[in-house]
């Protein structure tokens, strides 16, 4: 005879997981409130979406430009081929040309200013994005292991993994937290991300400042830093080479050291922040996002150069783009708009379930 619901032993619930539910007084009032908090979330994203897309438009510009195009091939054997990168990478290289320039280099590159334009349309607008997200992350890989050299070669000196593979990582978090969910022109909100995706999209992102802190605790990058700083003068205009000048100058009353030493400490904690903000206080989360958002638009503007110098199809950036320590300030901004959902227990919009 089965035990009645008294005899059943009493197992307690561990605190964490405890929620007080609402009253049935306050339960439309609470789901209004979580709701509304969802879709103010949402539409941050959407605003972070718009930013990415922006960007990804400017730099369809310039690969629209003729001069990008006749250089493709040159850029992309030099990229792989340069003293201390991998021989494989070589080997890679020169099949996709050949697969290129069996289909015809201009049809070829024509097809990827295409696929680019649809993008871009993609994350300005929201459609579609559910599937073109993937898309793009392949496409941004590729860009990454072909002309981007795949952010090498990792000598004395380097900085990052290169520019492709941050542009990469925004279009993984774009399909992580559902991005193209907040635009009005993409449907209602239809189901915010959970807590999950949220933590992986801050650790990928977190793993990728790690790798660039590691590079800036190399004796290589300390010593060259004065260096990296009067090379990012060189072609720019007057006034952008007198705010880097700004900062050269400081890096020489400081010491090549020290002021290395305090861009492996600043990149250090905010790596930190990323890998450890499902269990840091929201306040120091929020700390480290704030914090890496200005510092990622203080190396853009200063080691970066603003991306340039600019010219007739180029960059200042490897792939010809507007830059690197920009797309890093937008994926801030995507994990800003998805912080309050770091928490398991954080409340969910249950007001359509459905997409």
């Amino acid at each position: 005879m089965p035990a009645s619901e008294s005899d059943q032993p009493f197992v307690p619930v561990p605190v964490r997981h405890r929620i007080a539910a609402p009253t049935s007084a306050e339960a439309p009032a609470q789901i209004a409130r979580d709701t509304a908090g969802d879709r103010r979330g949402m539409g941050r994203l959407a605003w972070a979406r718009l930013a990415f897309g922006v960007f990804f438009a400017i730099n369809l510009g310039f690969h629209f430009s003729p001069d990008y195009a006749a250089r493709f091939a040159l850029d992309a054997t030099r990229a792989a081929n340069a003293a201390g990168q991998p021989q494989w990478l070589g080997a890679w290289v020169a099949a996709v040309l050949d697969a290129m320039r069996g289909v015809g280099m201009n049809a070829a590159l024509a097809a990827m200013f295409g696929l680019e334009a649809l993008l871009t349309v993609s994350l300005l607008t929201g459609w579609g994005l559910a599937v073109l997200g993937w898309v793009g992350l392949g496409y941004e890989l590729l860009l990454w292991s072909t002309i981007g050299g795949l952010g090498g070669p990792y000598t004395a000196g380097a900085t990052d993994p290169g520019t492709a593979i941050v542009y990469a990582l925004g279009f993984a978090l774009v399909l992580l937290l559902r991005a193209w969910d907040g635009a009005s022109w993409a449907g209602p909100v239809r189901r915010r991300p959970t807590a999950v995706r949220v933590r992986l999209g801050f650790w990928l992102f977190g793993l990728l400042w790690a790798f660039d802190a590691w590079c800036k605790w190399q004796p290589g990058f300390r010593e060259q830093v004065g260096t990296l700083m009067a090379g990012a003068q060189i072609g720019q205009p007057g006034w952008v080479a007198g705010w880097i000048g700004a900062f050269a100058a400081l890096e020489r009353a400081v010491g090549a050291q020290p002021f290395g030493l305090l861009v492996a400490l600043a990149e250090t904690a905010i790596a930190a922040g990323l890998l450890l903000a499902p269990w840091l206080p929201a306040a120091w989360t929020r700390l480290a996002l704030l914090g890496g958002f200005v510092y990622s638009l203080l190396l853009w503007s200063t080691a970066e150069g603003f991306g340039g110098p600019y010219g007739p199809g180029f960059t200042g950036n490897r792939g010809d783009v507007l830059g690197t320590a920009i797309v890093y300030a937008v994926l801030f901004g995507f994990l800003l708009a998805a912080r309050p959902w770091l928490a398991e227990t954080a409340p969910r919009d249950t007001s359509d379930a459905g997409g």
